[in-house]
Formats: C-alpha cells, sequence, structure tokens
C-alpha cells in the first residue's frame, strides 16, 4: 500500500501530460487557422459538387446562387464554422478526453465505417506489431552485443560499433528504409516493398500469416538498424562504467565465478538504465513509425497520421491520433515506474 500513493501521484501527473499536448494541439490548429482551413476547404468541395447538380435542373444562376448561399450556411453551422476556433475545438477535445472520438469525415476502416475509433483500433495492432517486434529484437541483440563489447573495450569490434552507432543515430529511419526498397525489392528482389499482404492476399490462415511476416521484414529491419547501434553502444558504456566500481572488483577477489559476477554484480545492477534506454526507445519510436509506415505503406497508425494530414486534412482523426500517441507516451512511463521497483531494490518511493 505504500507504493500505491506515490504511483498514483505520478499516474495523475502524466495525465496532465494528456491535458497539455491536447491544448499545445488546440493551439496549433487554431491559432494558425488550419482547422477553419481544413472545414472551409470541405464545404468549398461540397458546393462545387452541388453546383453542377443543380445547374442540370436549374436555369436561373441566380436561384442556383441562392441555393448554394442557403446551403452554405447550413455547412458552415453543421462544421461549426459559423463560430470561433476557441470555442469549437475544446469540445473536441473534451469529447477526445472521453473517448467520444466522433465520426472521420474523409477516411474509413478497413471494413467501411467512419467512426474514429473504428479506424484506430484497426491500425493499433499493426503499429504494435512492428514496434514491439523490433523491440525484442533491439533488445535482445543490444544485450548481448553490449555485453561482449563491454568485455574487450579498445578492440577493433568496439571502434567499429562506435562508428556504427554514430551512424544509426545520425541516418535518417525514411532514408534507411528507401534504400532498403532499392535495394532488397528493386534490385535484388527479395522482399515485397511494401504493403502488408501481396495482392490478392493468401486465404489460408498460415499462408497469410507468413505472407505478412514476410512483409513486415523490411519495416522491421528499418526500425531496427536505426536504433540498434546506439543502443549497443550504450549497453556497453553502461557495463564497462559498472565494471569497474569496487563492489565489482570485491566479488572478483572473492574468487566468484566471472558468469556469476556479470550477472549479479554488473547487469542487475546495469538493468534499470538498460531498460529505461529500451523503454524510452520505445517511445520514441512511436514518432518513427510515422515515417516508416508511410515508406512501406504499412496500414497503421503512423500511415493514418500521414493520410490524416495529407489530401483533404481530417481534424477529427488528427486529434484523436494525438491522443492515442500520447495515451501510449504515458502507458510506457508508468510501466517503467513499476518496472524500477523490480529491477532495482534501491528504488523506494515515498510519499
Amino acid at each position: 500500500m505504500s507504493l500505491l500513493r506515490p504511483l498514483a501521484i505520478r499516474a495523475l501527473t502524466m495525465v496532465g501530460v494528456f491535458f497539455v499536448v491536447l491544448v499545445l494541439l488546440v493551439l496549433t490548429l487554431g491559432l494558425t487557422g488550419f482547422s477553419d482551413r481544413i472545414l472551409g476547404a470541405m464545404v468549398g468541395e461540397q458546393l462545387r459538387a452541388e453546383r453542377t447538380a443543380l445547374a442540370e435542373t436549374i436555369r436561373d444562376p441566380d436561384e442556383i446562387e441562392r441555393v448554394l448561399n442557403e446551403r452554405r450556411a447550413e455547412l458552415e453551422r453543421f462544421y461549426g464554422l459559423d463560430t470561433p476556433w476557441y470555442a469549437r475545438l475544446p469540445g473536441m477535445v473534451l469529447r477526445v478526453l472521453t473517448l467520444d472520438l466522433g465520426e472521420a469525415r474523409n477516411l474509413r476502416s478497413f471494413d467501411g465505417s467512419n467512426r474514429v475509433i473504428d479506424i484506430i483500433m484497426d491500425r493499433l495492432p499493426n503499429t504494435m506489431l512492428l514496434l514491439t517486434t523490433s523491440l525484442f529484437i533491439t533488445a535482445a541483440i543490444g544485450l548481448a552485443g553490449g555485453v561482449y563489447l563491454a568485455t574487450r573495450a579498445g578492440g577493433w569490434l568496439d571502434r567499429f560499433m562506435s562508428a556504427f552507432a554514430a551512424v544509426s543515430f545520425a541516418v535518417p529511419t525514411w532514408w534507411i528504409g528507401i534504400l532498403l526498397i532499392l535495394l532488397l525489392s528493386v534490385r535484388w528482389r527479395v522482399l515485397p516493398s511494401g504493403g502488408m499482404y501481396s495482392t490478392p492476399p493468401p486465404q489460408e490462415a498460415l499462408a497469410r500469416f507468413f505472407d505478412l511476416v514476410q512483409h513486415a521484414l523490411l519495416p522491421v529491419l528499418t526500425l531496427v538498424l536505426v536504433s540498434i547501434g546506439p543502443y549497443i553502444y550504450s549497453i556497453r558504456t553502461i557495463t564497462l562504467n559498472i565494471a569497474q566500481e569496487d563492489h565489482v572488483a570485491m566479488a572478483r577477489a572473492k574468487g566468484l565465478p566471472e558468469r556469476r559476477v556479470r550477472n549479479r554484480h554488473i547487469l542487475r545492477v546495469a538493468a534499470p538504465p538498460i531498460v529505461t534506454g529500451l523503454i524510452f526507445g520505445l517511445a520514441g519510436s512511436l514518432s518513427g513509425s510515422i515515417l516508416v509506415e508511410t515508406v512501406f505503406n504499412w496500414q497503421g497508425m503512423g500511415r493514418l497520421y500521414y493520410d490524416a494530414l495529407a489530401g483533404a486534412p481530417d481534424e477529427n482523426v488528427i486529434v484523436a491520433l494525438t491522443f492515442m500517441f500520447t495515451l501510449l507516451y504515458v502507458l510506457i512511463r508508468l510501466l517503467l515506474e513499476v518496472l524500477y521497483i523490480f529491477l532495482d531494490p534501491r528504488v523506494r518511493y515515498t510519499d
């Protein structure tokens, strides 16, 4: 019970992040006039379509203009353009906070629904599939490689990994994705260049699964390549610094086996910063997934964000996706708070 109150306070603090992010989004959409331009463009498109239809039945130009003006007023009331942005957008944010995400104006779910929650729930598993798969691969390779390099600091492999980490961190994610497409899809024709399934997709369950895996290889490889170098090097640095501490020297002086020294006296102490880097890497990859999913046409939340902004922007989807990305970030932070308690016995929250 002594841990519940501090964790609850931190949870409430994270909830405050929702309000800050969504308020900033409201200010951005409103003050820049982006919201009004989106809705104004939609009204204009509908009026142009109706003008063409009216021209076939009404010959009097003045009558057409009168009908269109009445229709314009109706559409502006429907979209809320008869009220200022600061009176319109807070209501939308309130609906998002209560998970009343409304309806999309242009986008649809895989089964044709225009409810924003249906659209997002269709895409969320696809994004989590990419992120969790790349996370586990990065964690496994990073932990093994980082510990290995820490025992051979200064060697040629250590120097090579230092250079690779710098390049991996600096190269844009989208550039790596395009390069892999050019090499593995266009030139060597080893893997598909994009999408989630072949056209037409396999109908049998096992064949469909392997088809999905084949299409996921390139985006997962891209996410791993841009994160594995810095992660290996950070683990190498953490474990190397801890290996030089007095308690490690004392354990070795007592004649403990090297494996026990490594597991109990080095890796256990290094676990909190290692997990912190991994968890924050997952949080950071949420934004990177927008570029990766767009490059590979992967139907996840990142691609949905791009679709909501490109072409005819969909205001409801933009706000809802911002909420969902913020929610995932907050959940990741809370997970990290709980993991710290189990990973490091020295961590004890107090009121």
